[in-house]
């Protein structure tokens, strides 16, 4: 009997991981059969998890370098990078736009009192980040000690490392043809273990999803459910409508043809809540499911884990306007534009973990003036939003590749 395909069995595991995690919902907290899924499914989920991790760094650093070497030319780096940063920027402002919009139509968090979440912010103690302080913080932590940034699991600063040593294979041309050689034969090697890895994709995605759905706060979920609904909207509109549509547009290729090639990588990142762990699923998928050129997927895609955060920027732009009803305060244009810009900022700066847009929302309501402290309010369903948020961060670097692999084409 034939085995089924490793997307279908991607497919069936998370399935299976949302059946029985609705299951062990039920049951008791104290009971043992309740603990011991949970426990093992945790177990399998963070071994999967952890695999991921383990090739991520060298994953980002020879794919970008060799990305960048293969462009060949300066002319043709420049056109990829001016390619790659205009989309990002675009794709996100887009995504902002919808969740403001949304936020405006629906205006979640109207008639509910601060009162009914006081548990849930007790004991929580919001870490102060002023707008100042971010810039600074972002900026330090791109310019690191290299050998630091690689032993850290700082992608951010190895993504820029890999970029000025990938430029400089380009100038330094023959004399580092070895090195370039070197790397090129590493990156074959990590993708050859990212695909053992992927056998695991399976077993480890629906342990994740037992485990998120089993300890989800049902209750809270239901208080929550206007502003969860607007922020599932908005995500899936831009995820089902806004980026398949540009990627037709431009490209010709259908959205069928998309998802199909992109679904491994849309399952695990929806079961991972990590668009970092994702990456090495990502670039297979690009590569080797919708046949973008090495050279371009291995610069977009790397760059787009770190800096091209479209569910995250929707997410926080929704979250603070959902927050201002909340408290009663009447957000002006001025202030709105303030959660436009310190949103895409804050999630250009978000790294690719699970809930770490948490971290940065911080900034967005500081800047208008909303208290940080509310973010409290938001933890019990972040976890459930996080998956499908991740979904559509990994989704935009997707179509960012075949766009700039588009343009890169020779024109006739």
């Amino acid at each position: 009997m034939k085995m089924p395909s490793l997307n279908t069995q991607i497919l069936i595991g998370a399935i299976l991981g949302l059946v029985f995690g609705l299951g062990m919902s039920t049951l008791a907290p104290d009971s043992a059969t309740r603990e011991i899924s949970l426990y093992t499914s945790g177990l399998l989920g963070t071994l999967f998890i952890d695999l991921l991790k383990m090739v991520l760094i060298p994953l980002v650093f020879t794919s970008i370098v060799v990305g960048v070497a293969n462009l060949q030319a300066h002319q043709q780096m420049h056109r990829v990078w001016m390619s790659t940063l205009g989309f990002f920027v675009f794709s996100m402002a887009l995504s902002i736009g919808l969740a403001l919009f949304a936020s405006h139509i629906f205006r979640p968090g109207e008639g509910l009192h601060l009162a009914m979440f006081q548990n849930a912010m007790q004991g929580f103690e919001a870490k102060q980040m002023p707008l100042a302080d971010f810039f600074a913080q972002f900026l330090h932590g791109i310019f690191v000690n290299p050998i630091a940034a690689l032993a850290q699991g700082n992608v951010l600063a190895v993504v820029v490392f890999a970029l000025i040593l990938g430029i400089s294979l380009i100038i330094g041309g023959e004399r580092y043809r070895n090195i370039l050689n070197l790397l090129k034969e590493l990156l074959e090697i990590t993708m050859q273990i990212v695909g053992w890895i992927m056998r695991l994709a399976p077993l480890g995605i629906m342990a994740l999803l037992i485990k998120l759905v089993a300890t989800q706060d049902v209750a809270l979920l239901g208080s929550l459910g206007k502003f969860v609904a607007v922020v599932i909207g908005t995500l899936l509109m831009h995820g089902l409508v806004v980026l398949p549509l540009i990627l037709y547009l431009i490209t010709k290729v259908s959205p069928l043809k998309f998802w199909r090639g992109a679904r491994e990588a849309l399952v695990t990142a929806f079961a991972t809540s990590s668009s970092s762990a994702t990456l090495p699923v990502t670039l297979r998928c690009a590569e080797q499911h919708l046949h973008v050129k090495p050279a371009v997927a291995g610069f977009v895609i790397p760059l787009g884990a770190t800096v091209n955060m479209d569910g995250t920027a929707l997410y926080e732009a929704a979250a603070a306007l959902f927050i201002a009803n909340l408290v009663g305060i009447e957000l002006n244009l001025m202030q709105q534009l303030i959660v436009f810009f310190t949103a895409m900022i804050a999630a250009i700066g978000a790294p690719g973990i699970p809930s770490a847009g948490m971290v940065t929302m911080v900034m967005v309501l500081q800047s208008v003036g909303l208290p940080a402290e509310a973010i409290a309010i938001l933890l019990p369903v972040d976890r459930l939003l996080d998956t499908l948020r991740t979904a559509v961060n990994v989704e935009g670097d997707m179509v960012g590749s075949l766009l700039v692999n588009h343009w890169m084409k020779p024109k006739p």
